[in-house]
């Protein structure tokens, strides 16, 4: 494959970087997905050239949507989550109110 030129890498940064923005994530978020070590620009370009060296600019698309898709997947599943909770328990306001209830039946007795 033939390589990228510089003005290409360079959109193809400036694009990541506002991509990850517009979906609150980070340059160290993306590295992770990449599975690389460093979160530094350098590194993501490096990537990003390798991905390219494979399959060109679809096969750097294709990466990034597939994890857009993670992302989106694990907010789902978080949101989910968040959803099934009781809304106080994370102050544990349920315990204490079950509290109270044993508290009063037992003066009831």
């Amino acid at each position: 494959m033939i390589k990228l030129s510089h003005e290409e890498e360079k959109e193809l940064i400036v694009f990541i970087k506002d991509w990850l923005k517009s979906h609150g994530y980070t340059q160290k978020d993306l590295a992770n997905e990449l599975k690389i070590k460093s979160s530094r620009t350098s590194e993501i370009t490096q990537k990003i050239k390798e991905l390219y060296k494979k399959g060109g600019i679809f096969n750097i698309a294709k990466n990034l949507i597939k994890i857009e898709q993670n992302w989106l997947n694990n907010i789902q599943t978080n949101s989910k989550e968040i959803n099934e909770t009781q809304p106080y328990n994370q102050l544990d306001i349920d315990s204490l109110v079950n509290q109270i209830k044993n508290d009063s039946s037992k003066q009831n007795i």
